[in-house]
C-alpha cells in the first residue's frame, strides 16, 4: 500500500453550515471540500467524507460516500456517540481532519480512534496566542497527537512552531488546499463576448479589502502604464469594503480613469470566460491559506503576477511560472507587470502553455489525488511499523512538559508525502 491505493480514508469537515442547507445544496456551495475527497478517491483510496450538518443523509458522488450528520461540537452530548458509530462502521486506516482550528474535534478523534493516524489540514487558520492559555494548551495537545499536518506551503507552519504548537518532529507536508474543475474556453470568443480589451488585459478576481490590497495594485498599474500604454485592468469582486476608496483613487488619477473596469460580482459559471479572455492574472494579497482564484487562473493557462507570500510561491512553483512581487510594493508590481508581458506574441503563447502544463503536473485534481494518497500511505505505514501512539496527555502538567520539550523558534524543512513515513515512524518510536 505504499501508493495509498486501497486505504480506507475518512475526511472530516466539522464546521456546521450556518445556513443549514440541505446536503446536496451544501456540496454545491462548498465544492472545494468535496473535490479534495474526490481527488483522493481518483487515486485509488476508498474515501468517505463526513460533514457536520443538522440533516442526516448519505450521498454517493464521484466515488465518495458523503455522510451528513451531527458530528460537530454544536450537536451537544450526542456528537461523540454519533461520530463513534459512523467511524466504527467505516473502519478507516487514516483520518483527515479539515482545519487546524478544530482542536477539540482532533482530541475527540484521537480518543475515539487512538490507533488510527490523524492528518490535520490547515485552511488559513491562525495559531492561538500563548496568553490564551486554555485554548493554546488544547491546541498543543491536539497537534501532539497528530501524524502530520498539511499546509499549502511549509513556511506557513512557522508561526505555529514559534508558539510551541507544532513539535519539531511532527511532519509538515506541503499540499495544495484543493484543486479546480475550471477549464479554459475559446480565448477570442470570450474576449468578444465579455468585451475584454487591453494589451495586456490584466484580471483581478478578489474582494476589495485590506488584505487583498487593491490600492497597491492600482498604484502599480498606474506606474506600469508608462511602459504598457494599452494595459487595462478588469476587477471581478464580491465583498468590497474598500470600494469607495478604490473609486476615489481611480477618479483622481488620469492614468487609471479609462484603464480600470470595476466589473463587480461574476457568477462562478462565468469565471472561466474571464480567465480565458485575460492576458495576466494579478493578486495583491498579504496573506492566503492557498489561493483558489490563483489555482483557477493557472488551470486556464493565465500567467500570474502575484505577491510572493508562501502559498503563492508554492502554487507557482517558486518561480517556475509567472512573476512574484513583494506585497505592498507598487513599484515592484509595475516592474513585474512589464516583465510578464513579452513583446513577442509567440513568447506570450508559450507562457500560457507553460502555465497550463504546470497546473496539470502539480495542481490538477489528479495531481492532488496522488499527493493525498502518498500522504495517507506515509501516515499509515508509519503507524503500522511502530507501536500505536497513545492518546495525547490531558493534564495541564503534561501539556507544559510537552511544550517545553518541543517548542521551537524556526520551522523544520517541509516533508514530502513520500518522505513523511520514515519521519513519522521515527517520531512515534520515541
Amino acid at each position: 500500500m505504499s501508493s495509498g491505493t486501497g486505504l480506507r480514508v475518512v475526511q472530516l469537515c466539522l464546521l456546521r453550515d450556518p445556513a443549514g442547507r440541505q446536503p446536496a445544496e451544501l456540496l454545491r456551495a462548498w465544492p472545494t471540500t468535496a473535490l479534495v475527497a474526490e481527488s483522493a478517491a481518483s487515486a485509488g483510496c476508498t474515501v468517505s467524507l463526513l460533514m457536520a450538518s443538522a440533516h442526516r443523509e448519505t450521498l454517493a458522488r464521484a466515488g465518495v460516500e458523503h455522510h451528513f450528520g451531527p458530528w460537530d461540537r454544536d450537536a451537544g452530548p450526542e456528537a461523540d456517540s454519533a461520530l463513534a458509530a459512523v467511524l466504527r462502521k467505516l473502519r478507516p486506516d487514516v483520518l483527515h481532519l479539515h482545519g487546524l482550528d478544530f482542536a477539540e474535534e482532533a482530541l475527540r478523534l484521537r480518543r475515539l480512534m487512538p490507533d488510527v493516524p490523524l492528518l490535520i489540514q490547515d485552511h488559513a487558520d491562525r495559531p492561538p496566542p500563548v496568553w490564551r492559555w486554555e485554548r493554546w494548551w488544547r491546541q498543543r495537545l491536539a497537534l501532539a497527537g497528530a501524524a502530520g499536518v498539511l499546509f499549502c506551503a511549509a513556511e506557513q507552519a512557522r508561526p505555529w512552531r514559534r508558539r510551541g504548537l507544532i513539535p519539531r518532529s511532527l511532519p509538515v507536508i506541503e499540499l495544495a488546499e484543493s484543486s479546480t474543475d475550471v477549464t479554459p474556453v475559446a480565448r477570442e470568443a470570450a474576449r468578444a463576448r465579455l468585451r475584454v480589451r487591453g494589451a495586456p488585459a490584466v484580471l483581478w478576481v478578489a474582494h476589495l479589502d485590506a488584505n487583498k490590497d487593491p490600492l497597491t495594485v492600482l498604484d502599480g498599474v498606474a506606474s506600469a502604464s508608462a511602459v504598457l500604454p494599452e494595459l487595462q485592468l478588469w476587477c471581478c469582486f464580491r465583498d468590497a469594503p474598500l470600494l469607495e476608496a478604490v473609486r476615489a483613487r481611480i477618479r483622481r488619477d488620469p492614468r487609471l480613469a479609462a484603464r480600470v473596469h470595476l466589473v463587480g460580482a461574476v457568477p462562478h459559471a462565468e469565471i472561466a470566460g474571464w480567465l480565458s479572455a485575460a492576458d495576466l492574472f494579478v493578486a495583491g494579497s498579504h496573506r492566503e491559506g492557498s489561493g483558489y482564484a490563483l489555482i483557477e487562473a493557472l488551470a486556464c493557462g493565465l500567467p500570474p503576477v502575484v505577491t510572493g507570500i508562501p502559498s503563492h510561491r508554492m502554487l507557482t512553483g517558486r518561480g517556475a511560472i509567472g512573476q512574484v512581487w513583494p506585497a505592498g510594493n507598487a513599484q515592484a508590481l509595475a516592474r513585474a507587470l512589464v516583465d510578464a508581458w513579452p513583446a513577442d506574441p509567440r513568447e506570450r503563447a508559450r507562457q500560457r502553455e507553460a502555465t497550463r502544463a504546470h497546473f496539470d503536473r502539480h495542481l490538477s485534481r489528479e495531481a492532488l489525488g496522488r499527493a493525498l494518497a502518498a500522504a495517507y500511505a506515509a501516515a499509515h505505514g508509519a503507524a503500522q511499523s511502530t507501536v500505536p501512539a497513545a492518546a495525547p496527555a490531558t493534564s495541564a502538567t503534561s501539556a507544559t512538559s510537552a511544550t517545553s520539550a518541543t517548542s521551537a523558534t524556526s520551522a523544520a524543512p517541509a516533508t514530502s508525502a513520500a518522505a513523511a513515513a520514515s519521519h513519522a515512524a521515527a517520531r512515534r518510536s520515541r
